[in-house]
């Protein structure tokens, strides 16, 4: 059975029947979900290799936390993007934060509507942007790409964060005002 629209109880069967172990309900959560844990990973890393790795270990911790019999407790969605937001962290904490894009990343690659200078413009905004919400704190950086990058609404960050919606505000605020600080210096 596929749900086509998602609401609160037809997740809330789904995920009861992932709990199960039903191959059908875990197969329609990972479609689901896995583009935009993708999307958020992929934007806080800038590697579609490192991102397609963090994505599948999201889903190997979802399977795990399942077979331990310790799932989530309120938010499914929240839950996983903690998972994402965590492999980040540990995914910088192995590496330099100073390490530079490689070259062959797919998505320096030119389009058919840019020339290479278009492009490489385009690559290094990227990367200066990414650089950027990187020299954030680790919340407000969270905040900017749940937000801004994944368009995720004040109330959807709240509750992927476990914090409240004033709480989020706030914080945007201020890594909005950090980002805008931080550009302003690179150029």
């Amino acid at each position: 059975m596929r749900v086509t629209q998602w609401t609160a109880d037809s997740e809330h069967r789904l995920l009861e029947r992932a709990k199960s172990y039903d191959v059908n309900a875990l197969a329609e959560i990972y479609d689901h979900y896995e583009a935009r844990i993708y999307s958020y990973i992929y934007h806080r890393v800038g590697s579609q290799p490192v991102a397609q790795d963090l994505t599948s270990q999201v889903f190997l911790r979802v399977l795990e936390a399942i077979q331990h019999q310790r799932a989530w407790q309120s938010s499914f969605s929240g839950w996983l993007y903690r998972i994402a937001h965590n492999l980040v962290i540990d995914h910088y904490r192995r590496r330099d934060r100073n390490a530079v894009a490689p070259l062959d990343d797919l998505s320096m690659l030119p389009s058919h509507s840019e020339g290479p200078e278009q492009s490489a413009e385009r690559a290094l905004n990227a990367e200066t942007l990414r650089n950027a919400i990187n020299r954030l704190t680790e919340e407000q950086a969270q905040v900017v790409t749940l937000r801004f990058l994944e368009g995720l609404s004040i109330t959807e960050v709240a509750e992927a964060m476990g914090k409240t919606e004033g709480s989020i505000k706030a914080m945007q605020y201020r890594a909005v005002s950090s980002l805008r600080r931080l550009l302003e210096y690179q150029v």
